[in-house]
């Protein structure tokens, strides 16, 4: 049986469809073609979560958080950077949606055009997960830790209600840190600092 789980701010809403009806790699395209105004996600046993626009104040954050990025990324030009409606298909099947990520730029070069211009099947080397007060902290935390597994090497999960930084990389333990005003990507990101005022 294949489950849709619509995820709203407040309530969640689970939704289970016949076996039959199971969605495979591209009926979820045609899923996602057909509702273009959606953010959806596919879990890699098939599990697809629908997820509604955000509220203002998380828009505005997470606005911050790309701005922030984006610039850096422009500057530095080893890489590109990605907001929040971008899907990449992860090595173990899962197509997931990060708030923002960046992927090295002879990475993506690799990749064909029709893979460009799909759900690119590669995982960001750097991937940020931001929570609003409604968000389930240890579903991002599985998410984040899915990102590693599947080969990034940096992800932060800033946990705003709780003003708290997860931060994931690489063979080794994560990181936790209380309320930090900056957050800094070396040697991932080079350079890169994230100023949290306009995002907590």
């Amino acid at each position: 049986m294949t489950t849709l789980r619509i995820h709203a701010e407040l309530t969640p809403l689970t939704v289970e469809l016949p076996a039959q009806m199971s969605l495979g790699l591209e009926q979820f395209h045609e899923l996602c073609r057909a509702n273009p105004d959606l953010r959806i996600e596919r879990s890699a046993t098939g599990v697809v979560m629908i997820m509604p626009p955000t509220f203002s104040d998380s828009g505005n954050r997470n606005f911050n958080l790309t701005v922030q990025l984006g610039l850096w990324a422009e500057e530095d030009a080893t890489g590109i950077g990605f907001d929040s409606s971008t899907g990449f298909t992860l090595p173990n099947g899962a197509i997931r949606s990060p708030d923002a990520a960046w992927i090295r730029l002879e990475r993506w070069n690799a990749l064909r055009d029709e893979q460009q211009a799909s759900f690119a099947p590669i995982c960001p080397d750097f991937v940020v997960e931001l929570r609003s007060a409604s968000d389930r902290l240890n579903l991002l935390q599985d998410k984040m830790q899915e990102y590693l597994d599947n080969g990034a090497s940096l992800g932060w999960l800033i946990d705003r209600p709780g003003r708290t930084v997860y931060v994931y990389q690489r063979d080794r333990p994560v990181q936790v840190l209380e309320n930090p005003e900056t957050l800094r990507g070396d040697p991932v990101l080079p350079g890169f600092a994230l100023r949290l005022e306009k995002i907590w």
